[in-house]
């Protein structure tokens, strides 16, 4: 779709099927990517809007455990199908498994709360990060590269990447397992707060295996490098819009046995902790050793 943003709001437009076994069953397409794979946030943030979609309205996913079992293909439509597992007086929790051709792609279970006064603190944001509008797109990084990975990641993606301090496409200026972007929808996200929950989940999967990379020293154009996210694990602090800047600033606690740890921390611009994510990723690097 030549409009990455309506592509986005498409894919998390789910439809109820009508179907019904004990769980409740809904479709959504899946995006175009390169290499023919669907892309790993998006099938998150499906999972999340289908399990949203039995839970009532006033109650607002604040985390999920997610498992990426096989790769998905971007020519088939994706199954998802949700378990109430339980409603209770303040938290519900749903387990949603996706599904192509019969066979599971993903599996996640999340949790729902409404909203309760409480206790409230959070880590700082880091004060020595540039401001967005001084850094230079993904489109201006990779600007005069025509292949279709560097296409799609310069023009063909919802959200605009500027990372801090460097990108990592073609070298690495400086190892080190830190880095941090800062990320926003490309356009205005309706006022939907499932939404922007889901397209920040969505943007969470796109770099958060980059440190472990950098830590290294290996750019993407690294000869065979492969590269996958295996779980995720990601949890909303506050709401947020997906259509203003947010900071991802994130860290590799480990690489070992062609898997690598990740850690981030999304903040808003006003500086409020709005999500924290885990992931661990395949990471094969030919000729490598721990």
């Amino acid at each position: 779709m030549s409009d990455p943003l309506a592509s986005l709001l498409g894919a998390l437009d789910l439809t109820d099927t009508g179907a019904r076994t004990s769980e409740d069953i809904f479709t959504g397409p899946s995006e175009w990517s390169p290499g023919g794979r669907v892309f790993g946030g998006q099938v998150l943030a499906q999972a999340v809007v289908a399990a949203a979609r039995t839970v009532a309205e006033d109650r607002f996913v604040h985390s999920m455990h997610g498992y990426f079992l096989r790769p998905g293909n971007v020519d088939l439509p994706i199954t998802f199908s949700v378990d109430r597992i339980h409603d209770g007086r303040s938290f519900s929790t749903r387990r949603t498994q996706a599904y192509q051709s019969g066979r599971p792609i993903f599996s996640m279970i999340a949790s729902f709360q409404d909203e309760d006064p409480g206790l409230e603190h959070q880590d700082p944001m880091p004060t020595d990060i540039p401001d967005p509008e001084s850094l230079p797109s993904a489109a201006d990084a990779l600007a005069g590269v025509d292949n279709p990975v560097a296409r799609q990641w310069a023009t063909g993606r919802a959200f605009d990447i500027r990372h801090v301090p460097t990108p990592i496409y073609f070298s690495v200026q400086e190892k080190t397992p830190h880095q941090a972007v800062w990320m926003r929808i490309n356009g205005t996200m309706p006022d939907d707060d499932l939404l922007h929950r889901a397209a920040i989940a969505y943007a969470s999967d796109y770099t958060i295996l980059e440190p472990i990379l950098r830590a290294h020293g290996l750019p993407w154009v690294t000869p065979h490098l492969k590269i996958a996210s295996l779980d995720h694990a990601m949890w909303w602090h506050r709401p947020a819009r997906a259509d203003e800047w947010l900071l991802y600033v994130q860290e590799s606690i480990s690489a070992r046995g062609g898997r690598g740890l990740s850690r981030g921390k999304i903040y808003d611009r006003a500086g409020n902790l709005v999500a924290s994510i885990a992931q661990e990723g395949m990471v094969r690097v030919p000729g490598a050793r721990d």
